[in-house]
């Protein structure tokens, strides 16, 4: 097998698998509750991946449109899907081109996704483009960390963490790139999650499209 067939193999297979481990982690959990509390009607879910949120969808919600490019996550999300009393369906694979009509849904759900999806300026415009007048933008996102010597390791670190974990940026301002996406930004919570730092700084919480 040829290096690029090995990738290849590696993205499309293993990734996503070692993914949802990663993020499947007990401290996690509060924070999905966290980030979807809230959410009713029309709810787009950019980076759907493994389903780890669907448990955490209010009763309110009456519809998930889920946007993931990993096929092997529709797998490991098979169960909470199948189980799961909201509806959810499969809309696209590509969080920078949504195949939705503008302003037809009441909230969009992030969490952990802005960091890998090569274009995040144009998605976050889709997000904003897609949100009803009024709508939020539930998220939480890891990012570039305001300690000077934190956030030089993560500038260092990105080259490898995008080779290895799917164009995965340590180094993104999350709060900089939602504001500038037009969006409100009405909480923002900024910490470290458990483990190193240099891949924990988080930015949890929500914009709205006014």
């Amino acid at each position: 097998m040829g290096q690029t067939s090995a990738m290849g193999f590696y993205a499309r297979e293993l990734l996503p698998r070692f993914t949802h481990l990663a993020l499947s982690r007990p401290e996690f959990t509060p924070i999905r509750a966290r980030v979807a509390a809230g959410l009713r009607g029309e709810v787009l879910e950019v980076g759907f991946g493994s389903g780890l949120n669907v448990p955490h969808y209010p009763s309110a919600v009456t519809r998930v449109q889920a946007v993931d490019p990993a096929t092997v996550g529709r797998k490991l999300a098979a169960k909470s899907v199948s189980t799961s009393p909201v509806p959810v369906e499969y809309i696209g694979l590509d969080g920078a081109e949504l195949p939705i009509e503008a302003e037809t849904v009441d909230h969009v759900l992030t969490t952990w996704t802005l960091c890998t999806i090569p274009d995040v300026e144009r998605a976050l415009s889709e997000i904003r483009r897609v949100l009803r007048p009024g709508g939020s933008f539930h998220f939480v996102e890891h990012g570039h960390s305001p300690d000077l010597k934190v956030a030089g390791w993560q500038d260092r670190l990105t080259p490898i963490q995008r080779v290895v974990f799917g164009g995965c940026h340590l180094n993104r301002p999350m709060d900089e790139l939602i504001a500038g996406s037009g969006l409100e930004v009405t909480t923002m919570q900024n910490y470290y999650a458990k483990g190193p730092r240099t891949f924990g700084y988080m930015y949890e919480g929500r914009a709205t499209k006014t």
